[in-house]
């Protein structure tokens, strides 16, 4: 299935070399809407706090490619069966499993299209693709929804132990420089097993699992939920909520061709389905022609538009003049919240429907174990299979699944109270 004369072996900072398969898949790899991705940071505005986060959506999606074909080539060693076509499959479900997210990752999501999810817009491109591809992508489709009989392979697309989260966990830790994040692909990998078409974990891998498990939890509120990143995305989804608003008082603004059709249309996932094929490949073209380019080159041509709001914003986001962000765990009384906002008000010389803009306030949560999932299964040397709920000596039913939630406002540091 993976043709020699395209195989190509890269250097990867996590792995060392790792080697990319032939045939559809390295097509894959070199279509445009793939390419894409190595402008896509992988942690959004994370490199404000830790500037060696940079990386991007690309290697970590070839990341999560070579773990997948480590993973199957374990569970090939172990007697399970497994095609050459569903390795195929499973591999390119993978690698395009993010193909759907937008500038700035997750900082953007549901803000480009409204509403929409980068699950959902990947799954959009790959239908796209699979008419170029004449109906190659029909199985990695079926795997990457779920509709495969074998669940195993969506499994390692999409779990609790998946090949995504284990490479962004070991990535984003390594080009963070938070240590605790990393996880032990390797060990958790070579303990991988499949029992009645689900994937499972040998009994002498649970130490590992529990640490990853502990890493995914402590990566979330050192990176992805530190209060400098949330303030920067806070702004930068702001600067462009308020673009928006503006075009759509038409205000005469600069933007990308790919970036305007975005902001002149309030697209959402029902209109998208309902829309003609020609429209969703409108959508798609316009949406895959997107970068964080897109919306840098726009915030420095706003950072000197009429509208003190959108100017005001777009030079926050660019000299990283953040807001002040206050954390808690339980919610803001409205007495603070309205003080906060009378001072912005006097302070900002806006109206009061602008409010937003400048003061929010909301609430973030960690769980490190999806409730929507099905449970890690442990497989026990005499053969029975365990939920890890029941046999982990470190978690109970109550830490794994518990919402870790805070509780935050932000609003410009000049209003801070005293």
């Amino acid at each position: 299935m993976f043709p020699s004369n395209k195989k190509k072996i890269i250097n990867d900072p996590v792995y060392g070399f790792i080697s990319l398969p032939g045939g559809i898949i390295y097509d894959l790899i070199e279509h445009p809407w793939f390419q894409r991705l190595r402008n896509i940071r992988q942690l959004g505005m994370a490199y404000y706090v830790y500037p060696g986060a940079t990386h991007t959506r690309f290697q970590h999606s070839l990341g999560a490619l070579h773990l997948t074909k480590l993973a199957i080539g374990t569970l090939r060693n172990k007697g399970v069966e497994i095609t050459p076509e569903e390795e195929e499959a499973t591999c390119i479900a993978i690698l395009l499993h993010d193909l759907g997210h937008g500038p700035f990752s997750h900082a953007m999501e549901e803000i480009i299209v409204n509403g929409v999810k980068h699950e959902e817009l990947s799954l959009l491109l790959m239908r796209l693709l699979n008419e170029q591809f004449n109906g190659k992508l029909d199985l990695a489709i079926d795997i990457f929804t779920n509709n495969y009989s074998r669940k195993f392979f969506h499994e390692l697309v999409s779990g609790q132990i998946d090949m995504d989260r284990m490479d962004y966990l070991r990535r984003d830790s390594f080009f963070t420089g938070v240590i605790e994040g990393s996880v032990g692909s390797d060990r958790i990998i070579n303990m991988l097993n499949v029992v009645d078409d689900t994937l499972v974990i040998e009994e002498k891998g649970i130490y590992s699992i529990e640490k990853f498990l502990i890493a995914r939890r402590l990566m979330y509120w050192q990176v992805y939920m530190h209060k400098t990143v949330m303030v920067a995305e806070n702004i930068l989804t702001s600067m462009f909520n308020r673009a928006k608003e503006l075009v759509f008082r038409s205000v005469n603004l600069f933007s990308t061709p790919h970036l305007s059709f975005f902001m002149e249309r309030d697209f959402s996932l029902t209109n998208i389905h309902l829309a003609d094929n020609d429209l969703k490949e409108n959508i798609a073209n316009n949406f895959v022609a997107l970068n964080d380019s897109d919306i840098l080159v726009a915030a420095k041509y706003w950072s000197v538009h009429d509208d003190k709001i959108l100017s005001d914003l777009s030079s926050r986001l660019l000299k990283r003049e953040l807001f002040a962000i206050e954390l808690q765990n339980f919610p803001f009384e409205d007495n603070k919240v309205e003080t906060i906002e009378k001072m912005v008000l006097n302070s900002k010389k806006i109206d009061v429907a602008d409010i937003d803009y400048y003061v929010s306030t909301g609430e973030v949560y960690n769980r490190i174990y999806s409730p929507e999932v099905p449970d890690i299964k442990i497989l026990a040397k005499n053969g029975e299979v365990n939920s890890i709920l029941a046999v982990s000596d470190m978690f109970d039913f109550n830490t794994l699944r518990l919402k870790k939630s805070k509780n935050f406002i932000c609003y410009p540091k000049e209003c801070r109270l005293n």
